[in-house]
């Protein structure tokens, strides 16, 4: 049986990415580590704009899913001709959560339309290293 939060005291910390909300969790996170830890979402169904990359700084792809893990694989694998396939585009450097497909789709248009340098500072703001953020999806990190 859970116990009741406090009066006066939150449930539990949230975080947003993109338009949802959602609870803060840590697996095996030490209380009062102030460490990074890698945390690991379960995203298969829900929305996602997303950003991949070929390297740092290199050729860029946005796309929209509502299986990120499954559509990353598909590109790494290179199912599909084209522009990720021809220029090796693989590295998941940015992705958003949205509540409906309705919502993602308009975003991924407008995140087409953005100059070359906009979505590269939209990057950078949450992925200065442009590290591969498949690693937190449970896939394996993209090794060339």
């Amino acid at each position: 049986m859970r116990k009741a939060a406090s009066a006066g005291r939150p449930a539990g910390k949230r975080i947003r990415i993109g338009a949802v909300s959602r609870p803060l969790r840590h697996p095996g996170l030490v209380p009062g580590s102030t460490a990074r830890q890698a945390v690991r979402v379960k995203i298969d169904g829900i929305p996602c704009v997303y950003i991949l990359a070929s390297r740092y700084n290199g050729a860029l792809y946005v796309g929209v899913t509502s299986n990120l893990p499954g559509r990353v694989l598909q590109h790494r694998d290179g199912t599909y001709e084209g522009h990720t396939k021809k220029y090796g585009i693989c590295r998941l450097v940015y992705y958003e959560v949205w509540e409906t497909m309705t919502e993602a789709i308009p975003r991924e248009k407008r995140l087409k339309r953005w100059r070359r340098d906009w979505k590269r500072n939209l990057i950078e703001r949450r992925n200065p290293a442009w590290n591969d953020l498949a690693a937190g999806l449970g896939l394996e990190p993209w090794v060339p």
